[in-house]
């Protein structure tokens, strides 16, 4: 490495780091969302129905619970750029799987598999933003890497159609799964530190630096569990996650069903949908972020953030009532819009309550959490989806104020975690 006096005169490396973040994380929405997209047709090849496919994704939401609460503490001990990497190739191996699945029986544990390796990339990416960010820049980073779970979402309506037309369906799962071993090799050509990386100028480094030192240097498991501020982020997670998991899984299969369409016609709505949530992503990070620059403190910008969140998520009470396509799809991407702003505010909080050292664990406990919720949510989905998807959407429309009542009653300051 280059030593101080080498390193360039001005950088922004920061937010090169913060593109491969954004990249991981549309990398693993292309390969979960391949399933979900292609579920009607497998349908018809493999005589599979709703509650089958909810066991499949509810395979995933298990080993994901699992995954991040191994994979937040995995990421704390082995750092952002061993854990990553070989979590990626878990996770790629497994996107893969599906090629050669010959049942319900069989995707189901490639989806095991997959939820394992990508629990990963969420403790993983906030971890590293808390590395290469100081606390006023966090929500927006996050913002922004967590819009690639919208591109992510977006690429599979517009290339799996051609993936499974060219290379057939075991193909298409094939395609998407390999490129994530494209993306570990740029991560291991650019990953490192920032106060020893040779592309980061001083000045990005004081920035980087710039909050007060932390004095906790390594945290256990078992004093983060009897936190408030551990539960407030895992119970936002735990009613909020579900519905995300819900549109990712199911509105291609709602749209397609309600409306008709077929696998082709269904790729313009979905991916107007998801089209409308990466500005959710971005927007709500960046709303924090200037109240923080303005003076405002850190509990008054993210939860005015979350509230405008939550808030804008209440007109999608109306799409199980409309018959109109495009207003479902103007509700439904509103709704989505909004929880990746949500998202991107609440994960910035384990940030400004844990230490860096503790984030990774914090995050997978609340993600664990999600987790196990979204799986509760698919089983019920399973349940009832051919009879009505009118639940499922009261508690889309309703999950995210209650979030916030429990989040603000937990931490009502959000002030740092008392740890020793």
């Amino acid at each position: 490495m280059m030593s101080v006096t080498a390193r360039p005169a001005t950088s922004h490396f920061r937010w090169v780091i913060c593109a491969l973040l954004f990249f991981a994380t549309v990398i693993a929405y292309v390969d979960r969302g391949v399933l979900a997209f292609l579920e009607k047709f497998l349908e018809g090849l493999f005589h599979f129905h709703s509650r089958e496919y909810s066991y499949m994704t509810t395979a995933f939401q298990i080993a994901y619970g699992i995954g991040l609460l191994t994979a937040g503490r995995l990421t704390d001990r082995l750092g952002t750029r061993k854990g990553f990497a070989l979590a990626i190739v878990l996770w790629s191996l497994a996107a893969m799987a599906p090629g050669a699945a010959m049942g319900t029986w069989t995707f189901g544990i490639a989806m095991f598999f997959l939820g394992l390796g990508e629990a990963a990339n969420f403790p993983a990416c906030i971890k590293t933003v808390a590395e290469w960010f100081p606390k006023r820049e966090r929500a927006l980073a996050t913002g922004l890497f967590n819009a690639g779970a919208n591109a992510g979402a977006m690429l599979v309506p517009a290339v799996v159609p051609f993936l499974a037309d060219t290379f057939g369906w075991r193909g298409a799962f094939i395609a998407t799964g390999a490129l994530g071993f494209v993306w570990l090799a740029f991560w291991l050509a650019v990953y490192g530190k920032p106060e020893t990386h040779r592309m980061v100028s001083p000045d990005e480094l004081a920035l980087i630096q710039s909050d007060p030192a932390e004095k906790i240097e390594s945290v256990p498991w078992g004093p983060l569990f009897p936190l408030k501020e551990t539960w407030a982020f895992a119970f936002g997670k735990m009613l909020t996650d579900p519905i995300w998991w819900f549109y990712i899984f199911w509105l291609p299969r709602y749209v397609q069903e309600t409306f008709h369409l077929t696998l082709g016609k269904s790729s313009a709505p979905i991916l107007a949908v998801y089209a409308a949530s990466t500005v959710g992503s971005v927007g709500g990070g960046w709303l924090s972020s200037v109240m923080l620059k303005r003076g405002k403190s850190v509990n008054v910008a993210r939860k005015t953030a979350l509230l405008v969140c939550a808030l804008a998520v209440l007109p999608v009470l109306y799409a199980p009532y409309s018959k109109n396509l495009w207003v479902v799809v103007a509700l439904v991407g509103l709704a989505t819009a909004a929880h990746q702003g949500w998202s991107a505010n609440l994960f910035t909080l384990v940030s400004d309550m844990f230490p860096k050292s503790a984030v990774g664990s914090v995050v997978g406990i609340g993600g664990m959490a999600g987790a196990i919720a979204g799986g509760i949510m698919q089983l019920v989905a399973g349940r009832i989806a051919d009879w009505s998807y009118l639940p499922l959407f009261i508690f889309a429309g309703t999950g995210y104020m209650l979030a916030l009542i429990i989040i603000h009653r937990l931490s009502p300051q959000l002030r740092p975690a008392r740890l020793e």
